[in-house]
């Protein structure tokens, strides 16, 4: 029997390589893949890192302007188109008033540009801003952060508004110290918020003085922190004597602003000038020339607008009627001693809005809100009077004797001197139906911001 022989398979040799090598292969891939992938996550955290830099320096930049313009403050008289040229003007003078000499402004073609700032120079972060005026009543910030070659925008906008808190939020609001004595009182028609005061006495000194039976009805407001109250036991702020009534004085209260009297704009309604000599009685938009120094007795008659130039004593010895506004052509900033009001009898005053229809009357029986509007006159009241129809401005105001009745507005004194209110001089006062600012005044103007503006631009 023959034996079969089953043929021999050879074994290939090399196989076991080819396949080690293949994972290698794979493994190295994946290797290279994971390092890739490591560098560009490196990179775009590092990226990630700029870009937060970038906005960080944004934001930075964004305070920093911020906060200079919370103090910007222009005259309400500059025409809103002009307005960004003014602000541009009270920054860099703020700016240089601090010492701050890395931050500058340029001001070109309507536009406010802030050249790079540098916030850190060894991450080389840094920003810019431009400001523009979009709208008379709008303003457009855009701050550009910067981290190395990353850019990031922030854009916000901000209202140009007038104030919001002035003097004419009080009763009585007067730059130097009130002195009360005798049985005076500051009442109210409404509330007794009507008759609060604001003294912006400095320096320390006795703010306010508070004889004999004098009483406030509402609230009082000292701007300076370390002034004296003097309140006799007779005396009462807010309802109270003693040491309630010290509960109602504010000290280191935040001054509002004291509004811009205007009287030139009241100029071209005294169209008739009043002669040296003349025995008028009735005076119809009446100009008292420079130097004049009159007198009217009992039986005046006002009417419109009376207008008075600098220098000038003007006095009412007698029993007068007042359908006007009287306004003192002084200077705000040098009250002169030659420049007086005085009203020695009793004034029976009614509102403009009540002149006749008559033509020269047509334009002011729309002007309401003030009665006496004298900046560099000093006031002064000796007569009782049922009503005042507006507001009483001058730079130094008195009142004493029997003066006193109800005021539709607010008694503001722009002199640094004391008010003085003595006798018998009950002053009421009733603002409900009045706007903030009465006729001829104006108000700064200040930068407003609206967070809801906030936004990131994209480049």
């Amino acid at each position: 029997m023959k034996t079969q022989r089953m043929p021999l398979r050879r074994r290939r040799k090399g196989v076991v390589l080819i396949v080690s090598m293949i994972f290698v292969f794979i493994f190295a891939s994946l290797g290279i893949a994971f390092c890739a992938m490591s560098g560009i996550s490196a990179q775009i955290s590092d990226n990630q890192r700029r870009m937060n830099s970038a906005l960080a320096s944004t934001d930075s930049g964004l305070n920093i302007i911020r906060f200079w313009f919370e103090r910007v403050s222009i005259p309400g008289t500059v025409p809103p188109n002009s307005r960004i040229e003014s602000i541009a003007a009270y920054i860099q003078s703020d700016l240089a008033n601090n010492g701050i000499s890395n931050i500058q402004t340029v001001f070109e073609s309507s536009t406010i540009t802030v050249p790079s700032v540098c916030l850190d120079s060894e991450t080389g972060q840094s920003f810019t801003a431009q400001i523009t005026q979009p709208q008379t009543d709008v303003l457009q910030l855009d701050v550009t952060g910067t981290s190395g070659a990353i850019d990031r925008i922030t854009r916000v906008t901000y209202n140009i508004s007038p104030r919001t808190s002035t003097a004419f939020d009080f009763g009585v609001a007067t730059r130097g110290p009130l002195e009360m004595s005798g049985n005076v009182e500051l009442g109210s028609i409404n509330i007794s918020v009507e008759s609060s005061v604001f003294i912006e006495s400095e320096n320390g000194e006795t703010a306010l003085s508070m004889s004999g039976n004098s009483q406030i009805a509402g609230d009082v407001s000292i701007s300076d922190t370390n002034a004296d109250v003097e309140l006799g036991n007779n005396c009462s702020i807010g309802g109270e004597t003693g040491e309630g009534a010290m509960d109602h004085v504010l000290l280191g209260a935040t001054s509002p602003e004291f509004p811009t009297p205007q009287p030139g704009y009241f100029e071209h309604y005294a169209t008739t000038i009043l002669e040296e000599g003349g025995d008028d009685t009735i005076l119809e938009n009446v100009r008292i020339p420079a130097g004049l120094n009159p007198s009217f007795s009992g039986g005046t008659v006002i009417r419109g607008v009376l207008f008075i130039e600098q220098p000038n004593v003007v006095k009412f010895t007698g029993h007068c009627e007042i359908t006007a506004i009287i306004v003192g052509d002084g200077d705000i900033s040098e009250p002169s001693t030659a420049n007086q009001i005085e009203f020695a009898g009793t004034v029976d005053s009614y509102d403009v809005s009540t002149l006749p229809d008559e033509p020269q009357f047509a334009d002011i029986r729309t002007e309401t809100g003030t009665f006496l509007m004298a900046p560099g006159f000093s006031a002064e009241f000796g007569g009782n009077f049922s009503t005042l129809s507006g507001s009483i401005v001058a730079s130094g105001i008195a009142f004493s004797g029997n003066a006193g009745g109800t005021i539709n507005g607010s008694v503001i004194n722009f002199s640094d001197e004391p008010m003085v209110l003595g006798g018998n001089s009950d002053l009421i006062f009733n603002r409900s139906e009045n706007g903030q600012v009465p006729v001829g005044f104006t108000r700064d103007v200040v930068l407003h911001y609206e967070a809801e503006s906030y936004s990131e631009m994209h480049l």
